[in-house]
């Protein structure tokens, strides 16, 4: 998976940065606070989360690492895709988001368009015990996995399976795992496999 970007900012949209890397412009969709640290012809680094679907590949850009960590959990919950990921990073940092699901703070989460009280209420069920409580070091739950692991879960989410399924799929091929893990795309293929009669 394509983890981080660095180049020259080609092209600054309304919610999305061409940065030129190697030759080659790639689109990448950001949140306004993102987009506002970018400034055209000047380097830039981006962290960045692929979103697979069946027809598209969608890649999405953060200014920190501690951003694409919460885009990429927010989508493990059920009912949430990227879109509505990247809205709650817009309404809300990344730290703010982790305080508030710890918290139960069912309030802070509404004030994302998109999320009601029904929907607040969920995402804290389910990510409460996955996110931690808000340390100085500000270490969060995306420590508590290996990298590929969230990756192929984000993967199997992206093309539609529930988080429920993408976990049990994930610990299964993490059983099969002994030593250096094949590529990611090799797992998420695994994983597909083993899902194929469960969707």
């Amino acid at each position: 998976m394509i983890a981080s970007v660095r180049g020259e900012v080609a092209h600054i949209g309304a919610d999305h940065a061409v940065v030129e890397v190697g030759g080659v412009g790639l689109a990448v969709q950001c949140g306004p606070a993102t987009l506002a640290r970018l400034r055209l012809g000047e380097p830039a680094r981006l962290a960045t989360s692929l979103v697979v679907r069946e027809d598209s590949l969608t890649l999405y850009g953060f200014a920190d690492d501690a951003a694409k960590q919460m885009f990429e959990l927010l989508q493990s919950a059920s009912g949430v895709g990227p879109r509505l990921a990247q809205a709650a990073l817009a309404a809300h940092s990344p730290q703010a988001l982790q305080a508030a699901l710890h918290g139960g703070d069912v309030a802070a989460l509404t004030r994302v368009p998109g999320i009601g009280k029904k929907g607040a209420e969920r995402l804290i069920l389910e990510l409460r015990d996955r996110v931690g409580p808000v340390a100085a070091g500000g270490a969060g739950s995306a420590q508590t996995s290996a990298p590929w692991q969230d990756q192929v879960r984000q993967g199997l989410v992206g093309l539609g399976w529930s988080a429920g399924q993408a976990d049990a799929a994930v610990t299964a091929v993490a059983e099969t795992v002994d030593g250096s893990p094949p590529p990611v795309p090799v797992l998420l293929r695994h994983a597909i496999r083993m899902l194929g009669t469960s969707r």
